[in-house]
């Protein structure tokens, strides 16, 4: 990397091996995402990290005049920031080619016309200086994807042929189907360039129930629907749009946002949110800071982590959400179709209603149970992330549908850690078929009476990709070394201890009741033998929304939390992305923490660990990596 920089030439045979999962956390750091004009372009591959050293700086792409980026497998895994290809584009790369690239990272490029490949063959070729056609670059991708990048982007296209659309009135064929492939038919678009039966890689438009975004995309989002419609700009269905702020509220305890002087930008950044949101009668959800949360009338207020909020609030089992994270399939758990989408996608479905979808093959994931006391959906989900060929990319783009006696039996919010955590397995969305528990949730958390029907179940018979089945009996606490959230091993497997710096619960995956649930049965048990936070470790718990901060309130958990030397933290993204406390600020810093992902860079400089709720909890008092089960061995 320092020799091209440097403007060393380089041959692809000289550069192998290639580097693997480049997430977009290295592509586009958190911290610039306040970016979200021409200012992107100074800013592609600043994450990336290698051999401890972060090699491209702000500038080094568009100054070295590089137009091609070339990668290993599952290139742009992570979030579905648009700012990453976006970047890449406005730096002068016009091509990535990847051995492989992960779904929302590769639809995003399709939207902004930036060209992507999976064929290596092209770069012998291009550096011989030889010309390649565009009817090359998107030979091999479905007709809906080929459109969009001939149109120049999916805003152009939706300008051409996403007018007047309206829902598909195709008849089914009598075959058995998932419960996938019911919900999408039932909300299906009739388009001229999109099949009215689209098979499993074709192009497809659908309509949404509801449509959400955040504060680091609706910025981009509004800058380009106003470069595109100016004052003409109207939105589709507004009442069905809703807005939050749930990354920003602890902006100014960051130190990575205070050390590159972006606090007023962000702050910018939110007021275009809450401006866009008004002029346009969006429902707005407000995050709350510890000031807020302690003025009179705070209390009103309903806030959280979107789509923590939108399964809370919004999500109904049959219907379609999307929404611009790629932790929307949080909502799954609820027997809903939920996927994250790009800026591009949600401002052409703002204005159109169509919602861009490549149809996917769906894997149907067995657990058995039941589950050892002690284990937790996440346990469950770092193991299946250590399989080899989950590591390897067979989960790519596909729906993870899981069912088993292990399901049956988790409640709703365990279940959408399975759903939220398809993210990390780089699938299209997760889903859990409604049932009682589901009926159950919807009563006591909403006040309302669901119910179920017949068809909201998958058929039997019906076709999978492919079957995964695990016996949850047999599991143990899990962990995954700093790096990535595939670098999954049994705790008791490792071969020295791991002291601790910061311990972190919170996050969508893991700021749910039943996560504090989890906090609090630890850690009131150790507050009742006298035991505190260890020497050195700071313990930050970050409620996900309004509604768990209440619950604890009222279970009486927070005096327990403050007893041990807890620090609580308002409902936000908080660490997890790098956005406020319990992120570290040094790279000797390790951290033990129940967020998703554990990428370079994603929460600080320093290694993160990933574990499940009582295990951060646990390791929290003793300082160092163990589960809750050796911390009562070790304390009688």
């Amino acid at each position: 990397m320092a020799d091209q920089m440097a403007g060393r030439p380089m041959t692809l045979a000289q550069a192998r091996p290639l580097r693997d999962e480049v997430s977009t956390d290295e592509l586009t750091p958190v911290a610039i995402l306040a970016h979200y004009d021409d200012a992107l372009g100074r800013y592609p591959y600043t994450g990336f990290t290698v051999e401890g050293q972060r090699p491209i700086a702000a500038g080094a792409v568009r100054a070295g005049g590089f137009s091609v980026t070339v990668a290993g497998a599952r290139y742009g895994k992570g979030s579905s920031r648009e700012h990453s290809p976006a970047a890449e584009k406005l730096a002068g790369i016009r091509l990535v080619v990847a051995q492989s690239l992960e779904r929302i990272y590769r639809q995003n490029a399709d939207n902004i016309g930036l060209f992507t490949s999976t064929d290596l063959g092209l770069i012998p070729r291009i550096e011989r200086g030889e010309a390649i056609a565009i009817d090359e670059l998107v030979a091999g991708r479905d007709a809906l994807a080929a459109a969009i990048l001939r149109a120049g982007g999916l805003l152009r296209f939706g300008q051409r042929h996403l007018q007047g659309i309206r829902p598909a009135a195709g008849a089914h064929d009598g075959g058995p189907r998932t419960l996938f492939e019911k919900i999408v038919a039932r909300h299906l678009l009739a388009t001229p360039l999109t099949p009215a039966h689209p098979a499993a890689g074709d192009g497809a438009f659908v309509r949404a129930d509801r449509r959400f975004i955040h504060e680091y995309y609706t910025g981009m989002c509004a800058h380009m629907l106003q470069a595109s419609f100016g004052s003409a700009l109207q939105l589709a269905d507004p009442a069905s749009i809703v807005v939050f702020e749930d990354h920003t509220s602890y902006v100014d305890q960051s130190p990575a946002h205070l050390r590159m002087g972006l606090v007023p930008n962000i702050r910018a950044m939110v007021q275009a949110q809450r401006d866009f949101a008004q002029a346009h009668g969006l429902t707005l959800h407000r995050t709350l800071t510890d000031d807020e949360a302690a003025a009179p009338g705070a209390d009103t207020n309903v806030a959280g982590i979107s789509h923590a909020m939108v399964a809370e609030h919004y999500a109904l089992p049959g219907e379609l959400v999307v929404g611009t994270d790629s932790h929307t399939p949080h909502s799954g758990a609820l027997g809903c179709v939920a996927f994250g989408v790009g800026t591009t996608d949600m401002a052409n479905a703002f204005v159109t209603g169509a919602v861009r979808m490549t149809v996917p093959q769906s894997l149907r994931v067995e657990l058995r149970g039941p589950l050892a006391a002690g284990i937790t959906a996440k346990d469950v989900l770092l193991h299946l992330l250590a399989q080899p060929d989950i590591r390897a990319g067979a989960g790519v783009g596909k729906v993870f549908e899981f069912c088993g006696s292990a399901v049956d039996a988790m409640s709703i919010d365990e279940r959408a850690t399975l759903t939220n955590m398809v993210a990390e397995l780089g699938g299209f969305t997760g889903i859990v078929a409604p049932d009682a528990q589901t009926v159950r949730f919807l009563k006591e958390r909403r006040g309302i009476d669901f119910a179920l029907q017949d068809w909201m179940a998958s058929d039997p018979g019906a076709a999978y990709a492919g079957h995964i089945v695990l016996d949850c009996r047999r599991l143990s606490p899990m962990v995954a070394r700093p790096g990535d959230p595939g670098n999954g091993l049994p705790l008791a497997a490792l071969d020295a201890p791991v002291r601790l710096d910061i311990a972190y619960g919170g996050s969508c995956t893991a700021g749910k009741r039943e996560d504090f649930d989890h906090y609090h049965a630890v850690l009131s048990w150790a507050a009742a033998r006298g035991l505190r936070v260890a020497e050195g470790v700071q313990l930050y718990l970050q409620f996900g929304t309004t509604a768990v901060r209440d619950y604890c309130t009222a279970q009486g958990y927070l005096a327990a939390f403050e007893q041990v030397g807890a620090q609580i933290l308002q409902p936000s993204c908080g660490a997890c992305a790098n956005c406020g406390p319990g992120s570290s600020t040094d790279a000797g810093q390790v951290t033990v923490s129940a967020i998703n992902r554990n990428f370079p860079g994603r929460s600080g400089p320093g290694s993160v660990w990933l574990a499940s709720p009582p295990t951060v909890a646990a390791s929290a008092i003793a300082g160092r990596l163990l589960s809750f089960a050796e911390l009562q061995a070790a304390h009688g």
